[in-house]
């Protein structure tokens, strides 16, 4: 039996068992790396008072249907919404505990008391109205919005930004930490990787998610082909939500980070606002503010993640309007891309497109030496690999299971630092490609 097909079928086999086993409540993350005690940095040092509570308070944008089944405990579903809604999750930290145990608890390499993760509860603020919007006929040749609509458009849209500046209000950085999830997650697991990333990230920014309607239930392969079609479906969505929080007065920075499939979404959706500023004159950067771009384990093929990142580049028309031929600039921190050849959940996407690289299990040997100074030139661009120890079922969410990996993603979202800083326990294998450094590796 040919290698890679015996491990897709192992990887959905596992699947299957897991889909129809109980599975154990969800743990809050390991503590990364740089807070581990006993010489870890603080972790929480700028937080309001009223808000060291065990809580995390998310904002969230879906646009998943409600739910249908009576049965589910969870607000929203897996199929689409034509349109979007936002409001507010809480997620608990369980058994009962309290703010100061948490924060003990959160710097242990070794956890002494079980910490888990529970949806408490969610409210839907205000829905935008149900698409495709309504038209009217204003003259021979003219069409336009129904005002009526166009009302209700702007004033949820209101609620949205005003939504967005009371939570600014309360956090010490003036910045919105998006995350979006990718294939085989509900509403709750979407919110439960928001929520720990923020904890870790030192509860001091806006943090939002945005969750679409990925399948996580039936068929591994009929889900899967779903799932994809759902994330195109979600593009249009992401965009707008993107553009509603930068133009939203008071945010200074906008952090993306994408996981899987998500990655897809992402990208479509920041390229589509690349073209719509450039085609308005403006910088991308200067438009959306935003300041990192994270993929993890992106569920991606190689050629298209590149086009989508570097496309404009080889359209000069799209262009013209930069003096000298410079290029605009698209974000104002970095792209980073962590990827691990290890990741056995990519398989599945290898055999089923075709593709015979996915971005997420790439290696700095895969990038041809041309590609790498390319992307050297580019700037702002690195890919970084891991290839330690498997710290979860499919080396899948290595981000959140790995102390050595989530500890690299704090130095850079929470610390701004880049991947040669100190503290960032990276080696540098290409213009545009970093590693983990090996226990010992003192180069």
């Amino acid at each position: 039996m040919n290698r890679t097909f015996a491990c897709v079928s192992a990887v959905m086999l596992t699947v299957a068992v897991i889909s129809g086993c109980a599975t154990k409540p969800r743990q809050l993350m390991p503590t990364p790396l740089v807070y581990q005690e006993p010489n870890g940095q603080v972790l929480f040092e700028k937080i309001a008072a009223s808000q060291q509570r065990p809580e995390v308070d998310l904002l969230f944008i879906t646009n998943r249907a409600a739910q249908d089944d009576p049965e589910s405990r969870l607000p929203y579903g897996q199929t689409r919404r034509k349109g979007m809604v936002f409001g507010s999750a809480e997620v608990r930290m369980v058994p009962a505990i309290d703010w100061e145990t948490l924060k003990a608890q959160s710097r242990l390499a070794e956890r002494t008391s079980e910490v888990a993760l529970e949806l408490g509860t969610v409210k839907e603020f205000a829905a935008f109205p149900q698409e495709p919007y309504r038209i009217i006929r204003a003259g021979e040749n003219t069409l336009s919005r129904d005002p009526i609509e166009m009302r209700e458009f702007d004033a949820t849209k209101a609620a949205f930004q005003e939504e967005i500046r009371r939570r600014l209000a309360l956090s010490p950085k003036k910045e919105v930490m998006l995350y979006v999830h990718g294939f085989n997650e509900t509403f709750a697991t979407a919110a439960f990787t928001a929520a720990e990333l923020c904890h870790f990230f030192g509860r001091e920014q806006v943090c939002s998610f945005f969750t679409w309607p990925a399948s996580s239930t039936g068929n591994f392969l009929i889900s899967y082909t779903t799932t994809t079609e759902s994330a195109e479906y979600a593009v249009d969505h992401l965009k707008k939500s993107l553009r509603m929080i930068a133009g939203t007065p008071g945010v200074e920075r906008i952090q993306l980070l994408a996981h899987s499939r998500g990655t897809a979404v992402l990208l479509n959706a920041l390229r589509e606002l690349m073209i719509e500023a450039i085609a308005l004159g403006v910088d991308p950067a200067d438009a959306y503010r935003i300041y990192n771009v994270v993929l993890l384990s992106p569920d991606i093929d190689v050629d298209i993640a590149g086009q989508k990142i570097t496309g404009f580049v080889s359209d000069p028309d799209l262009t013209r309007a930069w003096p000298d031929d410079a290029l605009p600039r698209l974000l104002n921190g970095r792209l980073s891309i962590y990827a691990s050849p290890d990741d056995r959940a990519l398989s599945v996407s290898r055999i089923l497109f075709r593709s015979r690289n996915r971005v997420g299990q790439l290696r700095p040997e895969d990038i041809a030496p041309a590609m790498q100074t390319y992307f050297g030139t580019f700037g702002r661009i690195d890919l970084i690999t891991f290839s330690g120890e498997r710290t979860d079922l499919f080396g899948h969410s290595y981000f959140t299971t790995n102390p050595k990996v989530s500890s690299d993603l704090v130095q850079l979202i929470r610390f701004g630092k880049g991947p040669g800083d100190p503290g960032r326990d990276l080696l540098r294998t290409g213009p545009a490609t970093w590693e983990f450094r090996a226990e010992g590796d003192s180069r």
